[in-house]
């Protein structure tokens, strides 16, 4: 199928079979999408679809570069409890690197709890990593650490930074949606706590301040939200597979805040549909105003080129 062909199918399945409510007041420009927000497919579709309607991967790769994929890998939990990022999801992201020239995807997380190989293995996503031809990368031995400086930070002025996370040729954020018991809610700010060695300091000095100012420092190519299944009670590491149901959603983006305020809208829309959890609004979301502030990105969605295709 010629790409304008393709344009032109997935954009009328989004008016044949839009989002409800959600983002009904942006519009859709010429141009490749700034942020594209998918239902209705499985996981691997649905980026195959984003990423064409951003101009296709090779827009963001380039031959011989090296990619860092940083999914949340944080959970000794397998894919039904969706703590962890969708492996399928990881497994196509690093298909479509390669596929693009990569030179090497290399993934990591720094998990919650020492075992981190036990959380690789579980969660799915060391073996998708590492059958499209991509390396696990481990985020828990002290040396992987580095000291930074992180120039605007308000609460944070340094932070031990995972080497992978400094200075990427191409860093692709990659968190599941899920409720938080201290957050309210953790997607893709809130997963950069997994680039850093202690987290719990964060959690001690104002932590939404601290996931903003970090943001200013993370130089991040994408975001990739995946929001297959969505925890909505009992986060971040889940009580029951039964407060994670498969929804089926999924965002790109090249706006981090955006894709933050887009998540939080499908968050409260699935909360309320299957009365599990609180819908929170954007305004209780407490890192998203300092990332504004610091000029992150936008959380006004009208002022991109935002995309939603229903497949």
């Amino acid at each position: 199928m010629k790409r304008r062909d393709f344009v032109a199918t997935i954009s009328a399945a989004a008016v044949a079979a839009p989002f409800g409510d959600l983002f009904a007041d942006t519009k859709e420009k010429g141009g490749n999408a700034d942020l594209v927000a998918v239902r209705n497919g499985e996981p691997a579709e649905m980026f195959d679809r984003a990423i064409a309607e951003m101009g296709g991967m090779s827009g963001f790769v380039k031959k011989g570069s090296k990619v860092v994929l940083k999914p949340n890998i944080g959970w000794d939990r397998t894919p039904d409890y969706g703590a962890n990022t969708n492996p399928q999801l990881v497994g196509a992201v690093v298909r479509h690197c390669m596929e693009a020239g990569a030179a090497e995807v290399l993934c990591y997380d720094n998990t919650c709890g020492n075992n981190w190989e036990e959380r690789y293995e579980m969660s799915g996503i060391k073996g998708e990593v590492e059958k499209y031809g991509g390396k696990m990368v481990t985020g828990q031995v002290p040396s992987m650490f580095v000291e930074q400086k992180i120039p605007k930070g308000i609460s944070l002025k340094s932070a031990r930074v995972h080497k992978l996370s400094i200075n990427p040729d191409i860093f692709i954020n990659m968190p599941v949606l899920k409720n938080h018991s201290g957050a309210k809610i953790t997607c893709a700010l809130k997963n950069y706590m997994g680039c850093i060695e202690d987290r719990q300091w964060w959690h001690k000095n104002n932590m939404p301040q601290c996931i903003a100012d970090y943001a200013t420092y993370q130089k991040t190519t994408l975001t990739v939200v995946d929001a297959y299944r969505i925890m909505l009670a009992g986060g971040p590491r889940g009580s029951s597979p039964k407060n994670a149901p498969v929804v089926k959603y999924q965002i790109v983006s090249t706006d981090i805040v955006a894709a933050d305020v887009a998540a939080i809208q499908i968050f409260a829309s699935v909360a309320r549909q299957f009365k599990i959890g609180k819908p929170y609004e954007i305004s209780e979301i407490a890192y998203i105003k300092p990332a504004v502030a610091h000029g992150v990105g936008t959380d006004d969605l009208t002022k991109l080129n935002v995309k939603r295709i229903a497949l």
